[in-house]
């Protein structure tokens, strides 16, 4: 079977990713590069063991969570489907139809959230990605930026960010520390809500309740 590391060390897809962190920076966005990816692709394979899915399928998701992203250098607004083209016109001789189809869709699903899943692949996916808040994924830190942009402010508040699962009780739990000198927890909800919905329907169809604890508050 085709893995991660073989993925990893395709060109293009190196390349894409160095293109995505240089369109991003330019759109004065968050981190979308190797630290994100690399977490991002880590968290859905420890998800997928936790829940029970079996190698093939945390290899799979493993895949769709490192090349996510790989689209945002052709447009920020439909970057999960330009991802999803780049990966099939890649690697379509390296895996099966299946296989493929499921990782295609996964990339897809990850910003799609009108989306039914069908999927545990997609839905492992969702959760790993949209947990990553953190003070590491801001590009420019300065008071001026931190001041003028929610989505900078809210991540470099964000001082700790750990991603929990309990089997026995059928929870995902994502914990938070927020440093609310920068913002008040608010402001997280102002930007997040739609993606703590997403975390929570697909934690939902995996059989497991989603968790939300900010600051030792228990949130969702």
């Amino acid at each position: 079977m085709f893995t991660l590391n073989e993925v990893k060390k395709n060109p293009q897809i190196i390349e894409f990713i160095n293109q995505t962190v240089a369109s991003l920076k330019a759109l004065a966005y968050t981190e979308h590069g190797p630290r994100h990816l690399g977490l991002v692709s880590d968290r859905a394979r420890n998800l997928a063991k936790c829940i029970g899915l079996n190698k093939i399928e945390q290899e799979l998701v493993a895949i769709a969570a490192y090349c996510h992203d790989i689209g945002n250098f052709l447009g920020r607004t439909e970057h999960h489907y330009w991802g999803a083209l780049l990966f099939h016109q890649i690697f379509q001789q390296n895996f099966s139809a299946r296989d493929l189809s499921q990782i295609i869709q996964a990339i897809t699903n990850h910003d799609k959230e009108e989306m039914k899943f069908s999927s545990k692949i997609s839905a492992v996916l969702v959760i790993a990605d949209k947990s990553d808040v953190h003070r590491s994924r801001v590009i420019d830190n300065s008071p001026d930026n931190i001041a003028k942009d929610i989505h900078d402010r809210v991540n470099y508040a964000t001082t700790d960010s750990k991603l929990r699962i309990d089997k026995k009780n059928k929870k995902i739990i994502l914990t938070l520390k927020i440093d609310t000198k920068f913002v008040p927890i608010m402001e997280y909800f102002e930007i997040f809500t739609g993606r703590m919905t997403y975390c929570r329907t697909a934690a939902d169809y995996l059989g497991y309740k989603f968790n939300l604890v900010i600051n030792n508050i228990k949130l969702l």
